[in-house]
């Protein structure tokens, strides 16, 4: 009998476990390699980019209106049209009522605010810091100097800013553009996306976006609820102590609290500022305790009763969703990190749990609300009757959301 040996290699003297922890290195190389590659394509292409991104979060806000409509008889391409012209006009209804705030409170502000400096420098020349009215001059003086010998960093600064400016203005078209063929032809466009891929991971990969879109959808109305209640509570608290430019600062607050955590305390610290300059600091201290009340208020009941049924995703991962967000694409960043973070969220922990494409016994996205373990016993799987059996077509939706026959999750 003849024994064949095998042939030595040089992997028999290393031990077993740095095999193991090199065949790892590697791939942990190519997995921050490639990260690294697609965030700096999506910064060259972020002008291109972060349009379509926003569109997707206003397409998951608009599309139960477009689905209403569409319901009723209307040809999608007029349901598309109609949402997106009624948001247009909403927003540019708000936008004019700020605006034409800021202007007719603009000369008296100005005169508010020469006071209210002026009062400042008063009580820092007589409190205990013992800081002069010549030391305060002399400081003014510095400043006003450097902006003078930095004329040329203004210019060039200005001219960036110009810059910007069409990027946004380009962008906002693209928005417009994106988000109409998002309302219109979501499903085609999610459709033609999943057959691009084997045919035994279009069900997966589709039912992921199901529910992934729930997920969003969810996640960007109660957002705008959290939003709204921040910016009325302020803004109510605001007018009573008649602080100048209350409606402005409430649609600063509502802006800003779309970003998670540190959004609306940074807009409501502005109004902390507006109520110094303009009022003084009882006023100042009065607007503060408003800006805490609220966010204690959306923090212990707001983000618990409605953020909590939409996405469950712990605080240390929405901070540094948020960091990494403003490191890649700035304000804009920040705002789109946390869902782009929810969704990705849904689709890897339901592919995870459910490779082959079954629903959730629930029927709810999974990330959101923990699933009680006698429903998830007692739940029966179900397929439904547009998902494919094998060698079938991908499940194919009638809107950017559900596919028909799959029941959305409450």
């Amino acid at each position: 009998m003849v024994v064949a040996e095998a042939a030595s290699s040089v992997d028999d003297g290393i031990p077993r476990g740095v095999r193991i922890a090199g065949a790892w290195a590697w791939r942990l190389i190519l997995f921050v390699a490639t990260a690294y590659l697609l965030i700096r394509l999506i910064g060259f292409l972020r002008i291109v980019v972060i349009p379509v991104v926003v569109a997707l979060l206003l397409a998951a806000l608009f599309e139960p209106a477009v689905r209403g409509l569409r319901n009723r008889g209307v040809n999608r391409s007029l349901a598309a049209g109609m949402v997106l012209v009624g948001g247009l006009a909403a927003v540019s209804a708000g936008l004019g009522l700020i605006v034409g705030t800021v202007v007719s409170q603009f000369g008296d502000l100005s005169v508010q605010v020469r006071e209210g400096v002026e009062e400042i420098q008063a009580r820092l020349s007589r409190g205990p810091l013992g800081i002069s009215q010549a030391q305060l001059s002399a400081a003014l003086e510095r400043l006003q100097q450097q902006v003078s010998e930095n004329q040329g960093a203004i210019t060039s600064g200005a001219l960036s800013t110009a810059t910007t400016l069409g990027e946004v203005v380009a962008g906002f078209f693209l928005v417009l553009f994106t988000l109409f063929f998002f309302l219109r032809d979501g499903a085609q466009i999610w459709r033609f996306l999943c057959r691009m891929l084997p045919r035994a991971a279009r069900v997966p990969v589709a039912r992921a976006g199901h529910y992934s879109w729930h997920t969003l959808g969810s996640y960007v109305r109660a957002t705008v609820l959290v939003a709204f209640v921040d910016a009325v509570g302020i803004g109510i608290g605001l007018a009573v102590l008649r602080v100048p430019l209350a409606l402005p600062l409430a649609g600063l607050v509502f802006l800003g609290a779309f970003i998670p955590v540190i959004g609306a305390t940074l807009s409501g610290t502005v109004a902390v500022l507006v109520a110094l300059v303009t009022q003084g600091p009882v006023s100042a201290l009065i607007v503060l305790a408003v800006v805490i009340g609220v966010q204690q208020l959306e923090g212990h009941v707001l983000q618990p009763l409605i953020m909590g049924r939409a996405v469950a995703l712990h605080p240390l991962a929405v901070i540094l969703a948020i960091a990494t967000g403003l490191v890649v694409a700035g304000i804009v960043g920040a705002l789109v990190a946390v869902p782009l973070l929810a969704v990705a969220n849904t689709a890897v922990r339901y592919l995870s749990e459910h490779p082959q494409g079954e629903p959730t016994p629930d029927r709810e996205p999974p990330g959101t609300r923990p699933v009680d373990e006698n429903q998830r016993e007692g739940a029966q799987i179900v397929r439904p009757a547009d998902e494919p059996t094998e060698g079938g077509t991908p499940p194919v939706a009638t809107s950017v959301g559900p596919a028909p026959g799959t029941p959305a999750a409450p």
